[in-house]
């Protein structure tokens, strides 16, 4: 005899077969339970279904797939990876493809021998597995809404601070924003993927950060700075470096935080790192970064004029800057000055 499942929740089940025998097994199975059942003769059809709405449980008579089947299957599967799959088999079936079957993640054989006495086993153990899938997507939701707050709140002080920075003297203002967009306008202008252009961003955004560990008697100081004050000043990468690791959203700016001081040539800092030995996109916010302080105006003098300014990036090519980054600005500053006109003038 045939048992019945016992009540459960509502799960929906597909079964694609042409047997008569396993139809009305099904019905017998599934009609005292809380399940839907959808009967396909086809695996194109069950695939046409699956698109429209969706399904637990998969209950599929091996009898009918051949190789061009296991195709149509592994779309099944591709549409749908929680889907979980019983195959009601026969040793009249034999051999059964076991490597390309576990490549689509079936679940469960039932054997047909035995008048599929042991299918209601195969579903309850399908609605198990199904629940305990959906109690572990809870749990890593719930997991990622808690990083995704901390994150946030992380991400919210990094700014405050960042902010800080730029408060405390006039004639910086805005140099973190202008640092970004120069930044940006160079990727896009080298044909960086989406995913560089928006490191750039945010890590021209973040590239000072750091100075906030820096005292306001050297940051503000008027005069040229002493050795010893020079040297305090130098830390500010390695501060950035250390304030934004305490948060994964900003690990890929990192590189830019910690080594957009150093040179082309080696003579920079903190590291004295040298050509492709720097990242490409902290060589990249070196240029803007230069660029927006030689073109701001400063307690101790006016901005620089722009034709000098072009002069200085050229003589510094390949000693300072890197030559491909530099040369791309250029091309900008000479060509689409707009561009830059608009970054200096609305921040």
């Amino acid at each position: 005899m045939i048992g019945a499942i016992q009540d459960t929740n509502n799960y929906k089940i597909m079964a694609v077969e042409t047997d008569s025998f396993i139809s009305d097994a099904l019905k017998t199975m599934i009609r005292s339970a809380k399940y839907s059942l959808s009967k396909f003769l086809s695996l194109e059809e069950a695939l046409s279904a699956l698109k429209k709405e969706t399904f637990d449980i998969l209950i599929l008579d091996f009898s009918i797939i051949t190789d061009t089947k296991l195709t149509l299957l592994k779309e099944i599967r591709d549409y749908n990876l929680d889907l979980y799959i019983i195959l009601l088999i026969n040793s009249l079936d034999l051999p059964i493809p076991i490597k390309e079957l576990k490549k689509l993640s079936v679940q469960g054989y039932c054997e047909k021998d035995d008048k599929l006495e042991q299918l209601p086993l195969f579903i309850e153990a399908a609605v198990k597995s199904i629940n305990q899938m959906k109690t572990i997507k809870s749990i890593n939701e719930e997991l990622l809404q808690s990083k995704s707050k901390l994150e946030k709140a992380y991400l919210e002080s990094v700014e405050t601070l960042r902010y800080t920075v730029e408060a405390k003297d006039n004639y910086t203002k805005g140099h973190s924003d202008r640092v970004s967009a120069y930044s940006v306008l160079i990727g896009k202008s080298l044909g960086l993927p989406t995913s560089d252009i928006e490191t750039l961003r945010i890590g021209g955004l973040f590239h000072d950060v750091g100075k906030i560990g820096i005292s306001d008697s050297i940051l503000l100081k008027n005069g040229k700075l002493t050795d010893e004050e020079y040297d305090e000043i130098k830390r500010h990468p390695i501060i950035g470096k250390n304030i934004l690791s305490n948060a994964e959203i900003f690990e890929d700016i990192i590189p830019i935080v910690l080594y957009h001081h150093e040179r082309y040539d080696g003579k920079g800092y903190p590291y004295g790192l040298s050509d492709k030995d720097i990242p490409f996109l902290a060589r990249i916010v070196a240029v803007a970064d230069a660029f927006d302080a030689m073109t701001s105006r400063r307690s101790y003098r006016d901005e620089l004029d722009l034709e000098y300014v072009k002069e200085e990036l050229k003589s510094k090519t390949g000693t300072q800057f890197d030559p491909i980054v530099t040369a791309s600005f250029l091309n900008i500053l000479n060509n689409e000055y707009r561009f830059i006109r608009d970054i200096k003038f609305s921040r």
